[in-house]
């Protein structure tokens, strides 16, 4: 079994100076030292800055993505604690009036010929509560890494000139970051389950195997004709989600403008409709962070008690969500008022609240280093794949259906460190900056061989390379 150290018998390309933007990342040839990879690290946030917010990658996606943008905040606190700031505030002037974040701000000066869907297919003007005066946005939102991010801005801040310039503008930020956990807790979970309810693949792991039986129970009807963009910006389409999927999630937009995007009528009549366990677990390492935050801005103790009770009524939902025999915490499809049942790295989603029972984090633990996991004897390195290895739908090079995903892994490393778990985390950290040393910073990478995947001169691996150096 390969340990946190052991790079395996899949020994990956190596990698040299940075290439140019937008280069595939096999164009690097020796692996990168700890102080090359910080300063290119920091050079693709810089090529990829729009002047305020920052490009997820300079060709796949020129838009401002909500989660990206949260995770390249990290990121900017390393190079410019001011400009980390102004990454948060341009993303929270695209707000809905409802509190929700959406998932993309578009970038007018990328064109609709960049990037589909484009703000013509999204249409969000038929809401009443879409943002009006600024950028166009798309109608779903993303996980909220929101909070997690400005309170790692703040701790970075601290001691600094820019200590009281960051904490006048949190105050500012704050009821913003408030209406977007309200949104979540309330809009997003009417039934005050605990668990929030995705309504689409794109709020976060698009083609994952845990949303197949959903999409498998789907009839289509319609779809406008339409020409995908995202598969001419990468070395094969075998990385991207099938067709056959993006018909269904582009029915699923339809339905979406059909409903006029209001969460009450979605909740009613939607067919997609899933309580995600990760995208929960989130919300309460987001929670915690924001009642840190609130103690910085001199929040009220209403405003405190409110956030508890989201932590806690969340906590109680995943709990319930764990199946006692295995361990794993599973998402809910609401159609068919069961779990879903496929093994993929949200399937340790308590190890993302340090505040869970020990009993369940213990359990998670176990899991996370078996051999379904990150324990797996093939691994190139001792990380948490997207998608079991073991799973018959386990494809390495496929998106979120096998790779590894730098991100994914910051997340559960900070679980892992604020749980007290610091040995393991100290071991994680130093697989993924490993990893990132030889496969450079690509979206994702296939986590037997090390070959990077997806897009190159991603931002927010970039951005939690920055993170892990510092930390």
């Amino acid at each position: 079994m390969s340990t946190e150290s052991d790079t395996g018998n899949h020994p990956a390309a190596p990698f040299t100076a940075p290439p140019a933007p937008g280069t595939s990342s096999a164009a690097y040839g020796t692996a990168l030292t700890e102080v090359g990879l910080g300063a290119h690290a920091a050079e693709v946030l810089r090529t990829n800055d729009m002047g305020g917010w920052t490009k997820a990658a300079p060709l796949l996606y020129p838009h401002q993505w909500s989660w990206d943008s949260a995770f390249v905040s990290i990121g900017w606190a390393q190079v410019d604690v001011r400009r980390a700031m102004t990454e948060q505030e341009r993303l929270f002037e695209a707000q809905w009036r409802t509190g929700m974040v959406p998932q993309i701000v578009f970038n007018p000066l990328a064109g609709p010929e960049s990037y589909f869907p484009d703000p013509g297919r999204w249409a969000v003007e038929v809401s009443p509560e879409a943002p009006v005066g600024v950028a166009e946005t798309s109608g779903i939102c993303q996980p909220p890494v929101h909070a997690i991010a400005v309170a790692r801005i703040w701790e970075v801040a601290l001691g600094t000139e820019a200590e009281e310039d960051v904490r006048s503008r949190l105050r500012a930020l704050f009821p913003k970051l408030l209406a977007w956990h309200r949104y979540l807790a309330e809009h997003r979970d009417p039934s005050a389950s605990g668990l929030v309810t995705t309504y689409h693949p794109w709020e976060g792991i698009d083609n994952s195997p845990r949303w197949d039986g959903v999409l498998g129970r789907l009839e289509v009807g319609e779809v406008p004709p339409y020409t995908r963009r995202d598969v001419q910006h990468v070395a094969d389409a075998g990385q991207r989600p099938t067709n056959a999927h993006y018909d269904r999630f582009l029915w699923l937009l339809e339905m979406l403008k059909q409903y006029r995007y209001d969460d009450a009528v979605i909740h009613e009549r939607y067919p997609f409709l899933v309580k995600d366990v990760f995208f929960t677990s989130v919300l309460i390492m987001a929670n915690r962070a924001l009642l840190e935050i609130a103690d910085v801005v001199g929040a009220t103790q209403a405003q405190r008690t409110t956030i508890q009770g989201w932590i806690g009524r969340a906590r109680a939902g995943v709990a319930a969500a764990t199946d006692p025999a295995s361990g794993m915490t599973y998402d809910v499809d609401l159609g068919a008022d069961a779990p879903i049942e496929v093994a993929t790295f949200a399937g340790m989603s308590p190890l993302l609240d340090a505040g869970a029972p020990t009993v369940q984090r213990a359990r998670a633990r176990a899991l996370f280093d078996s051999e379904d996991f990150a324990g797996h004897p093939d691994l190139r390195w001792a990380m948490l794949p997207s998608t079991s290895p073991r799973e018959e739908c386990f494809d390495p090079r496929n998106y979120w259906r096998g790779p590894v995903w730098p991100i994914v892994n910051w997340l559960y490393w900070k679980g892992l460190r604020d749980g007290g778990d610091t040995a393991r985390a100290a071991a994680l950290r130093e697989a993924s900056l490993d990893s990132l040393r030889h496969v450079g910073f690509a979206e994702y990478f296939d986590p037997m061989t090390g070959e990077a995947l997806g897009s190159a001169m991603q931002s927010w691996t970039a951005a939690v390379a920055l993170d892990w150096l510092a930390s």
